[in-house]
């Protein structure tokens, strides 16, 4: 019997897809951007504004975004397997106000949940530490960086043009979900192995 795996998410630009932004950042700066424009996670610079600029325009357009937002290809199956065996803990950087955005946004999408936190910062360790995650899945290079090396435990990093700075090896790079799943696989079984 596998051991049931409390599984933690990053939502934004992990769970959805990561060119959510890209159309709204395009159409109000007037831009031509792709994914591959974001070299960096920091958009300030690459647009040509200040983060005060972008804190409003994220407050004026925020909660449309997150409504709107597709789910990453093969997400949404996925998670659905991993719901049977698995404890799914969603941990967020968005600010708190956007609470009932994001449920409905999942209820939506008919994405499976049991847990669903707003940090309203990008420090996760906190929550990860509060939830006892055993891996994370993460699009924030310093993010995934910080949780393996401070818990010990996998992160998946979704692969985005933002996020290719080199890792430690717990950091893994997955380029789609279809290869995070898996490694994921893979590495349940050789847990579920120890355990015997």
């Amino acid at each position: 019997m596998n051991k049931k795996m409390r599984m933690g998410f990053d939502i934004d630009g992990t769970v959805t897809d990561p060119n959510t932004f890209i159309p709204y950042l395009n159409k109000h700066f007037k831009k031509n951007l792709t994914l591959d424009h974001l070299i960096e996670y920091d958009l300030t610079s690459i647009l040509g504004i200040t983060e005060e600029q972008f804190w409003d325009w994220m407050g004026q357009f925020e909660g449309t975004i997150y409504s709107e937002a597709p789910i990453a290809m093969n997400a949404k199956q996925i998670l659905h397997e991993w719901d049977k065996q698995h404890d799914l803990i969603y941990i967020t950087a968005r600010r708190k106000y956007l609470t009932s955005i994001t449920h409905q946004w999942f209820t939506e999408k008919q994405l499976p949940f049991d847990h669903i936190e707003l940090v309203g910062k990008h420090d996760k360790l906190d929550a990860i530490k509060e939830h006892r995650i055993d891996i994370f899945f993460e699009d924030k290079h310093d993010n995934a960086v910080a949780i393996a090396e401070e818990f010990q435990i996998p992160v998946i990093l979704l692969d985005t043009p933002y996020n290719r700075l080199p890792a430690p090896e717990l950091v893994i790079r997955a380029t789609n979900w279809l290869e995070a799943k898996a490694w994921v696989e893979k590495w349940l079984a050789e847990q579920a192995l120890q355990r015997q």
